[in-house]
Protein backbone atom coordinates (compact mmCIF):
# COMPACT_ATOMS: atom_id res chain seq x y z
CA UNK A 1 0.00 0.00 0.00
CA UNK A 2 2.78 2.40 0.91
CA UNK A 3 4.56 1.68 -2.39
CA UNK A 4 1.32 2.24 -4.31
CA UNK A 5 0.72 5.62 -2.61
CA UNK A 6 4.35 6.62 -3.17
CA UNK A 7 3.88 5.92 -6.88
CA UNK A 8 0.82 8.23 -6.95
CA UNK A 9 2.84 11.08 -5.40
CA UNK A 10 6.11 10.43 -7.23
CA UNK A 11 4.70 10.36 -10.76
CA UNK A 12 3.10 13.84 -10.67
CA UNK A 13 6.13 15.30 -8.89
CA UNK A 14 8.45 13.76 -11.47
CA UNK A 15 6.28 15.09 -14.31
CA UNK A 16 6.33 18.59 -12.82
CA UNK A 17 10.09 18.41 -12.37
CA UNK A 18 10.56 17.35 -16.01
CA UNK A 19 8.26 20.13 -17.19
CA UNK A 20 10.18 22.68 -15.11
CA UNK A 21 13.44 21.46 -16.63
CA UNK A 22 12.01 21.82 -20.14
CA UNK A 23 10.75 25.34 -19.42
CA UNK A 24 14.15 26.27 -17.99
CA UNK A 25 15.92 24.71 -21.00
CA UNK A 26 13.68 26.64 -23.41
CA UNK A 27 14.46 29.85 -21.53
CA UNK A 28 18.18 29.06 -21.74
CA UNK A 29 17.88 28.35 -25.47
CA UNK A 30 16.05 31.66 -25.96
CA UNK A 31 18.70 33.41 -23.87
CA UNK A 32 21.50 31.80 -25.88
CA UNK A 33 19.79 32.84 -29.12
CA UNK A 34 19.49 36.37 -27.77
CA UNK A 35 23.15 36.27 -26.75
CA UNK A 36 24.19 35.24 -30.25
CA UNK A 37 22.30 38.23 -31.64
CA UNK A 38 23.85 40.53 -29.04
CA UNK A 39 27.30 39.04 -29.55
CA UNK A 40 27.11 39.34 -33.33
CA UNK A 41 27.40 43.12 -33.41
CA UNK A 42 30.40 43.14 -31.07
CA UNK A 43 32.11 40.29 -32.91
CA UNK A 44 31.52 41.90 -36.31
CA UNK A 45 33.16 45.00 -34.81
CA UNK A 46 36.12 42.93 -33.65
CA UNK A 47 36.57 41.47 -37.14
CA UNK A 48 36.23 44.91 -38.75
CA UNK A 49 38.83 46.32 -36.35
CA UNK A 50 41.20 43.44 -37.08
CA UNK A 51 40.78 43.93 -40.83
CA UNK A 52 41.41 47.68 -40.46
CA UNK A 53 44.58 46.99 -38.45
CA UNK A 54 45.74 44.47 -41.08
CA UNK A 55 45.02 46.88 -43.92
CA UNK A 56 47.00 49.73 -42.33
CA UNK A 57 49.90 47.41 -41.46
CA UNK A 58 49.51 47.60 -37.66
CA UNK A 59 50.59 44.17 -36.38
CA UNK A 60 50.24 45.18 -32.71
CA UNK A 61 46.59 46.21 -33.20
CA UNK A 62 45.89 43.10 -35.31
CA UNK A 63 47.35 40.84 -32.59
CA UNK A 64 45.40 42.61 -29.83
CA UNK A 65 42.34 40.51 -30.76
CA UNK A 66 44.13 37.35 -29.60
CA UNK A 67 43.90 36.28 -25.96
CA UNK A 68 47.25 37.05 -24.30
CA UNK A 69 47.32 33.75 -22.33
CA UNK A 70 49.90 31.74 -24.24
CA UNK A 71 48.83 28.50 -22.59
CA UNK A 72 45.33 28.78 -24.10
CA UNK A 73 45.67 30.58 -27.41
CA UNK A 74 46.07 28.47 -30.55
CA UNK A 75 46.12 29.02 -34.30
CA UNK A 76 45.69 26.35 -36.96
CA UNK A 77 46.64 27.33 -40.47
CA UNK A 78 48.73 26.13 -43.39
CA UNK A 79 51.78 25.76 -41.10
CA UNK A 80 49.90 23.51 -38.67
CA UNK A 81 49.17 24.19 -35.01
CA UNK A 82 50.76 27.20 -33.31
CA UNK A 83 50.60 27.74 -29.54
CA UNK A 84 50.56 31.19 -28.03
CA UNK A 85 50.34 34.74 -29.30
CA UNK A 86 54.14 34.96 -29.75
CA UNK A 87 54.14 32.09 -32.25
CA UNK A 88 51.09 33.51 -34.02
CA UNK A 89 52.73 36.95 -34.19
CA UNK A 90 55.92 35.41 -35.58
CA UNK A 91 53.91 33.69 -38.33
CA UNK A 92 52.21 36.95 -39.34
CA UNK A 93 55.26 39.24 -38.97
CA UNK A 94 56.66 38.76 -42.51
CA UNK A 95 53.41 40.12 -43.97
CA UNK A 96 53.81 43.27 -41.88
CA UNK A 97 57.52 43.82 -42.60
CA UNK A 98 58.61 47.02 -44.32
CA UNK A 99 57.92 46.70 -48.07
CA UNK A 100 56.07 43.38 -47.76
CA UNK A 101 53.05 42.73 -49.94
CA UNK A 102 49.97 42.49 -47.76
CA UNK A 103 46.67 42.22 -49.54
CA UNK A 104 43.54 43.97 -48.27
CA UNK A 105 41.60 41.90 -45.70
CA UNK A 106 37.83 41.73 -45.25
CA UNK A 107 35.35 39.21 -43.85
CA UNK A 108 32.03 37.92 -45.18
CA UNK A 109 29.41 35.31 -44.34
CA UNK A 110 29.72 35.89 -40.60
CA UNK A 111 27.83 33.49 -38.32
CA UNK A 112 27.85 33.55 -34.50
CA UNK A 113 26.91 30.77 -32.11
CA UNK A 114 26.74 31.48 -28.39
CA UNK A 115 28.36 28.55 -26.57
CA UNK A 116 28.01 29.88 -23.01
CA UNK A 117 27.85 33.28 -21.35
CA UNK A 118 30.88 35.18 -22.62
CA UNK A 119 31.94 32.38 -24.99
CA UNK A 120 31.10 32.19 -28.68
CA UNK A 121 32.01 30.41 -31.87
CA UNK A 122 32.48 32.79 -34.76
CA UNK A 123 32.60 31.56 -38.34
CA UNK A 124 33.36 33.71 -41.37
CA UNK A 125 35.18 33.73 -44.68
CA UNK A 126 38.28 35.88 -44.89
CA UNK A 127 38.87 37.59 -48.23
CA UNK A 128 42.24 38.94 -49.35
CA UNK A 129 41.99 41.36 -52.27
CA UNK A 130 44.48 43.14 -54.48
CA UNK A 131 42.72 45.96 -56.26
CA UNK A 132 39.59 44.48 -57.82
CA UNK A 133 40.90 40.89 -57.66
CA UNK A 134 40.36 38.37 -54.88
CA UNK A 135 43.70 36.62 -54.34
CA UNK A 136 42.65 34.37 -51.46
CA UNK A 137 39.45 33.38 -49.71
CA UNK A 138 38.90 30.78 -47.04
CA UNK A 139 37.04 29.82 -43.89
CA UNK A 140 37.97 31.02 -40.46
CA UNK A 141 36.55 29.46 -37.32
CA UNK A 142 37.18 31.29 -34.06
CA UNK A 143 36.40 30.50 -30.45
CA UNK A 144 36.29 33.79 -28.57
CA UNK A 145 36.02 34.71 -24.90
CA UNK A 146 34.86 37.98 -23.42
CA UNK A 147 37.49 39.26 -20.98
CA UNK A 148 36.91 41.11 -17.69
CA UNK A 149 36.90 44.44 -19.56
CA UNK A 150 34.16 43.19 -21.91
CA UNK A 151 36.45 42.85 -24.96
CA UNK A 152 36.26 39.72 -27.10
CA UNK A 153 39.53 37.81 -27.45
CA UNK A 154 40.37 34.95 -29.81
CA UNK A 155 41.38 31.78 -27.97
CA UNK A 156 41.31 29.34 -30.90
CA UNK A 157 41.70 30.34 -34.55
CA UNK A 158 41.45 27.85 -37.39
CA UNK A 159 41.88 29.59 -40.72
CA UNK A 160 42.54 27.82 -43.99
Amino acid sequence: MLLHNMHRVTTPVLCLALLACQVQRTAQDDSAAGSAVGYREALEGMLAGGAAAWNRGDLDAFMSDYHPDSARTTFVGSRGLLHGPSAIREAYAPRFAEGAQRDSLSFEGIAVDSLAPGVAHLFAYYVLSRGDSVVARGPTSLVVLRDDAGAWKIVHDHSS
